[in-house]
């Protein structure tokens, strides 16, 4: 059963999918800001619950560890309480002994080998839970930078548009300033000689 993480990224992977591209663009995609915001924040949210869950499965390692011993502890018991029987009976002393000491090697080689097993699963138990919260952490890190290559060419876009109105406004006002320098043409002497025509 996939986790409710799983569940958001295949909900974030499947909206990226269904997202359209720029025009002229084969790389570039238009998101919807909120929904995509509603998404990274359900799943920042849902975040710190199944690291929580992970790290609980690898602490198990530890339960596991201490039910051996104590299951191999009981073994050793069992065996020291059969050797001390062995001897109240007044067995001959060497075969007790013997006995004894072959059911305590029997016994150390079980719990021994409990522990081995018990080892080996937590330590498959715990890999495999940092290995699954790695792949997690990937896709989502992979996620996070597919946004943020996204909004700087946004951003890019954005700043080249302004920078061609800012250059047309000062254009615009360079020649404004020009045809305010340009002096105006007199008719002072033209009017100068329909008086000397009057004379």
């Amino acid at each position: 059963m996939s986790s409710r993480m799983e569940q958001i990224i295949e909900e974030i992977e499947e909206y990226i999918d269904g997202c359209k591209y720029q025009p002229f663009s084969n790389s570039k995609i238009v998101v919807d800001k909120e929904e995509l915001l509603e998404l990274l924040t359900e799943l920042r949210l849902k975040t710190p619950d199944e690291i929580k869950r992970y790290q609980k499965i690898i602490s198990n390692k530890e339960a596991i560890l201490a039910d051996a011993q104590a299951k191999a502890d009981a073994i050793i018991a069992q065996a020291e309480v059969h050797t001390n029987e062995l001897v109240s009976e007044h067995q001959i002393m060497q075969q007790a002994y013997a006995q004894a000491n072959e059911i305590v090697l029997v016994a150390t080689n079980q719990a021994q080998e409990i522990l081995d097993n018990a080892t080996i699963d937590a330590n498959n138990i715990r890999t495999g839970a940092m290995q699954y919260t790695d792949d997690i952490l990937k896709n989502l890190e992979g996620f996070i930078s597919s946004a943020i290559e996204t909004t700087r060419a946004r951003t890019d876009s954005l700043l080249s548009s302004l920078q061609g109105c800012y250059d047309q406004v000062s254009s615009n006002r360079q020649e404004l300033s020009q045809e305010e320098e340009e002096p105006e043409q007199e008719e002072v002497p033209e009017i100068q000689l329909e008086t000397d025509m009057l004379k």
